[in-house]
């Protein structure tokens, strides 16, 4: 059973990280009309499919993605690194330092702020010179051969859209205010639709603290 389990959470890794790619592939090709509503459910769709390449990295950070350590490791950093240049190690150290001090000041996804102030704190912990540099030459070589409208509505604003559904959903919303638990959450109520379409299942965010080996795919189980 448990090598089944492994094997699933492995395909189902590369499966978003398939779809990611086939969809930015079409999406950077396409001689797109503004007037075609296809066009702006397509930007939300690409943003789904961003914040799931973060959710991946993040099931690989709590070992969910396969019991092999190296390919846990390698699908972590190819799924954090297509995100937006981020490195794997960096995000996986500040990640369990979460974890391991939620809602104090040693917890680097915590901002006693508004949602704004919040916001800009949580981005300024992650972001560094160097991966905006990644992204800064990625971004101008690819417009050499891609229609710059492309680049910046299919692959710029989906990728820094997935930035708010991640901190709303996964940062803020759940740990905001005072709770009456150890792990200083809240959750989503029960309806497993919701809770996949704002997070891959993570606004059930008191269940992921109780149950951090429990990768997003199986996450909506812990509410039952």
């Amino acid at each position: 059973m448990k090598t089944a389990i492994n094997f699933t959470g492995f395909f189902i890794a590369l499966s978003v990280i398939f779809c990611w790619f086939c969809c930015l592939f079409f999406l950077l090709k396409w001689d797109f009309s503004w007037s075609n509503p296809l066009v702006y459910l397509m930007i939300l769709v690409q943003m789904h499919l961003f914040t799931g390449l973060f959710i991946t990295a993040h099931d690989a950070m709590h070992g969910t993605v396969s019991s092999n350590k190296i390919i846990n490791m390698i699908v972590g950093y190819a799924a954090v690194f297509l995100y937006a240049g981020f490195f794997y190690n960096t995000l996986f150290k500040k990640h369990h330092k979460h974890h391991n001090h939620v809602h104090t000041n040693d917890d680097p996804d915590f901002a006693p702020h508004g949602f704004w102030k919040w916001y800009l704190s949580f981005m300024l912990n992650y972001v560094t010179i160097i991966q905006l540099i990644i992204m800064a030459v990625a971004y101008n070589v690819l417009k050499i051969w891609i229609d710059e409208r492309n680049l910046l509505l299919f692959w710029v604003l989906p990728s820094l859209l997935s930035t708010f559904q991640l901190f709303y959903f996964g940062t803020y919303l759940p740990h905001k205010g005072e709770h009456d638990n150890e792990y200083h959450s809240s959750t989503l109520n029960k309806n497993h639709f919701i809770a996949f379409i704002t997070c891959y299942f993570f606004g059930y965010h008191l269940e992921h603290h109780q149950k951090p080996a429990t990768p997003w795919w199986q996450l909506y189980k812990t509410k039952n």
